[in-house]
């Protein structure tokens, strides 16, 4: 974990203050030890893939167990098969008092079921370790996605606020020309709906703002009370050029889910073959070794070995039913496979589509800018010559409100575009800098 991270989770404020913040930084912090809560879960998942290897391997390892028994009892001797008819000896012996302390060893000589067992306990964890990096990936994702929502929402703001200003000054205009006689009092009314228009559109931006920024605190884990003021920008930076072809390849090499999914499918194959090989027999050694007798410190030595060879012959048609069972679900994770690789090969096509028509936008935008402020400046000149009216300014405004939007619009869909393509191609990681 960066140490960036570290430091910026603990100068957190505990009140509502200001938290400046760059994409990366966002992410780093959703990606601390502290940070986003299904990283978090994946996490414990790893540990909890850790713990299930260990019981695995118990199987195959040594089991001692030490015991001590005192017990007071009778015996009916008859029941022994003994029927003693002498004088003076009872069919009922007892009470004894009796001490027993006892050591067993048991161990697993051959059981290959028990190994392909601890095989895919084993391929558990690397499973967990790519669900883990999988989830890394997603939830970077996420937070440069509620990032750049939030970036948007900031340029919004600022656009709405030029709106209001030059509503105000194009109402201050239409006022001068009717003070001077070569305006209107409709023209003034016409000015100030406008400015009323764009107050609104500014408030709604704000509000806008507001749930981008608690999406975003929720993203990465944050108290709601902070204040995030993003340092990044949006801006038009030319990508890399990469054919469809090369980004699937990239693909399938580096996404984690896909490694993930390959994993799934080796625990599945493992599982199939430990239930396969149940019906191999398994061979375990055993052995007791202590002291009895009817005074607790005057034990006598007594012990046992011997191993144990068990052949498996018929169940009722379990095993038969589980390896059934276990090759269902492997030919399930192998359908899976299939298709995500269908999925990432249609994310990489479909992020590829869209980087180029944003790029497209981007320049339309920026075209269709310059003109609206040229139109604009030439209606403000007219009207302020007395041959223009107030409908070619109201007019020419309007489309300077929508240029305005519309470059917003369009540099955050190319900046969103590029960050689904390198998700898609599963280097994200590599973009976020």
């Amino acid at each position: 974990m960066p140490l960036l991270a570290l430091l910026l989770f603990a100068a957190l404020p505990a009140t509502a203050e200001t938290l400046p913040l760059s994409m990366k930084q966002a992410v780093d912090l959703a990606l601390a030890p502290n940070g986003n809560s299904r990283l978090q879960l994946a996490q414990e998942q790893i540990r909890q893939s850790s713990a299930r290897a260990a019981q695995s391997r118990a199987a195959l390892l040594p089991n001692v167990d030490a015991s001590v028994t005192t017990q007071n009892f009778t015996r009916n001797i008859r029941a022994f098969g003994l029927a003693l008819s002498f004088p003076g000896i009872p069919d009922v012996v007892g009470p004894v008092t009796a001490y027993d302390y006892r050591g067993t060893l048991t161990q697993t000589v051959f059981d290959f079921s028990a190994i392909k067992r601890l095989q895919a306990a084993r391929a558990g964890i690397d499973l967990a370790k790519a669900e883990e990096e999988s989830t890394r990936n997603t939830v970077t994702d996420q937070v440069a996605r509620a990032y750049l929502a939030l970036v948007r929402a900031e340029e919004a703001i600022s656009a709405a606020k030029a709106n209001v200003d030059l509503a105000a000054s194009l109402q201050k205009l239409a006022l001068s020309q009717k003070d001077a006689g070569t305006g209107t009092g409709i023209e003034v009314t016409r000015a100030q709906v406008q400015s009323a228009n764009e107050e609104q559109r500014l408030l709604s931006a704000r509000q806008e703002r507001d749930r981008a920024e608690i999406m975003l605190l929720r993203v990465i884990g944050l108290s709601m009370s902070v204040h995030i003021e993003p340092s990044d920008a949006l801006a038009y930076t030319a990508p890399d050029s990469v054919t469809p072809e090369e980004a699937v390849k990239t693909a399938r090499e580096t996404r984690a889910d896909w490694q993930a999914q390959q994993r799934r499918e080796t625990v599945s194959k493992l599982n199939q073959d430990a239930v396969k090989w149940e019906r191999l027999p398994s061979l375990a050694g055993f052995a007791d070794a202590g002291g009895i007798g009817v005074e607790a410190l005057d034990p006598r030595f007594t012990r046992a070995v011997g191993v144990s060879l068990r052949l498996p012959i018929f169940d009722g048609g379990r095993r038969d039913a589980r390896r059934s069972e276990s090759e269902s679900l492997l030919r399930q994770e192998q359908i899976r496979g299939r298709d995500l690789m269908k999925q990432i090969e249609a994310e990489v096509r479909l992020a590829l589509d869209s980087l180029q028509s944003a790029e497209g936008q981007v320049k339309a935008a920026e075209q269709g800018l310059t003109l609206a402020g040229n139109e604009l400046a030439q209606s403000r000149r007219r009207y302020e010559a007395g041959v223009g009216t107030s409908i070619e300014i109201t007019d020419a405004q309007t489309r300077m409100v929508r240029a305005r939007d519309n470059r917003i619009a369009a540099l955050f869909l190319h900046n969103l575009a590029k960050i689904e393509l390198a998700n898609a191609m599963g280097v994200i990681h590599k973009v976020i800098q």
